[in-house]
């Protein structure tokens, strides 16, 4: 219950702090399946939480928002629907805020060298490499860079 109050949780990582405490699996099972029942846990509704939360907060990608709840023992499925419920052109326009906020710290390097930054930058976020590369490319070009001076994209990988 103290797991709880100072944060949500998932039965998984509720059910890791149980086993740590050395309490027998039938226990464990009992009482999870009780604070579920109480809408104590709610995994569904966590997995929606985070995504926003985690979007909005540190403009993460679909692909990273499934990762952290996938570590978090959030089950498959209801990792897919939380972060299908995030719209692609919100995620395109949180990545598009990203690439302009950082933008301005790499003024004046070589344009080659902002474009690794800045699509390094996208990538660690879990965005796609195309997606990144377009943004990036675009947003270089609106500052005056010659768009056919930047590299190009590595051909996707199998």
């Amino acid at each position: 219950m103290r797991l709880l109050t100072s944060s949500p949780r998932t039965r998984a990582q509720l059910a890791d702090a149980l086993r740590r405490k050395s309490v027998p699996d039938d226990v464990a099972e009992r009482v999870l399946d009780r604070l579920t029942a109480a809408g104590l846990i709610d995994d569904e509704a966590f997995a929606q939480a985070w995504v926003q939360s985690r979007h909005t907060g540190r403009g993460l990608a679909k692909r990273a928002l499934a990762a952290e709840l996938r570590r978090r023992g959030v089950a498959d499925e209801t990792v897919n629907d939380a972060v299908d419920a995030l719209d692609p052109e919100q995620e395109e326009h949180t990545a598009r805020a990203l690439v302009n906020r950082k933008l301005r710290s790499t003024r004046g390097a070589d344009p080659t060298k902002r474009m690794r930054r800045l699509v390094g930058m996208l990538a660690r976020k879990g965005y796609s490499p195309a997606l990144s590369y377009r943004l990036v490319k675009e947003a270089l070009a609106e500052e005056g860079a010659d768009p056919e001076a930047l590299p190009e994209p590595p051909p996707p990988s199998d």
